[in-house]
């Protein structure tokens, strides 16, 4: 992807929102409006320089989308970091009075000098923020082997889902349909069902299995799948779009089951 001349359409940097009876719980933080900011990203990084471009205005964090929304950040009662990087943590510092979850070899793979030559940015993160570790236990979900609930119902759980990164987690919030707020998993749902990975993954097998874990899930019950930088992600969470299995082939439908 580093020397790759060609570059994508913009694509969206989506935060999600649970409101739930136990209290609001927000998937990611998205990204700050401090990128345009000279020196803001490393400029000596080679993705920084080759293989990103971020455009966020003021209007598009995380804290002024929640007001818009109606909910002062005092409500949100849990969030979920997928992974570490800066377009999905860069707004934490909108969030640091809520209960912050994080793995805790997310956290150190990103943090100090040897995150920073990774791309991470810890050096940017709020001072005054006090992460909680996730805690997987042996729930099974289908065929993924471990979870975390988020919640005494059981209904919104933390799945592990390595490949991105790799401690890279997914959130599941359980119902008919189930929505699957994917993180980095894939850069959209057309590449999860071609198995296709990223130029990110340190592991292409690891990523590989990981897609093949959640598409084993969404034959199992109706899956919404919501990537977080997937332009048809807003489109399939209002129209509930599952994914749709027949005997030979793998569709996408709207609707749910």
């Amino acid at each position: 992807m580093l020397f790759d001349k060609e570059w994508t359409e913009w694509l969206p940097i989506y935060v999600w929102v649970i409101e739930h009876d136990e209290g609001i719980i927000v998937v990611d933080a998205g990204e700050t409006s401090r990128v345009h900011e000279n020196g803001y990203h490393p400029s000596w990084h080679p993705f920084y320089r080759r293989a990103s471009r971020f455009s966020v205005h003021p209007d598009e964090e995380i804290g002024f989308q929640l007001h818009a929304l109606g909910i002062s950040a005092r409500d949100v009662r849990q969030v979920v970091l997928t992974h570490m990087h800066t377009d999905h943590a860069g707004g934490l510092i909108h969030l640091t009075g809520s209960k912050i979850w994080v793995a805790e070899q997310e956290l150190s793979r990103a943090g100090g000098l040897g995150g920073r030559l990774k791309g991470y940015l810890p050096h940017r993160w709020p001072k005054n923020w006090e992460p909680n570790f996730i805690r997987f236990d042996n729930h099974t979900v289908g065929p993924f082997r471990q979870s975390m609930s988020l919640t005494r119902s059981g209904d919104v759980l933390v799945i592990p889902t390595p490949g991105h990164t790799p401690e890279h987690v997914s959130v599941l919030v359980c119902g008919s349909p189930s929505f699957f707020l994917a993180g980095d998993t894939s850069y959209n749902q057309k590449l999860l069902l071609a198995g296709k990975v990223d130029g990110v993954s340190p592991n292409e097998a690891i990523s590989r299995q990981t897609m093949g874990n959640i598409v084993a899930l969404s034959k199992e019950r109706p899956l919404v799948y919501l990537p977080s930088h997937d332009s048809e992600s807003e489109e399939r969470l209002v129209q509930e779009s599952v994914i749709e299995h027949s005997a030979e082939n793998l569709l996408v439908g709207t609707g749910s089951l």
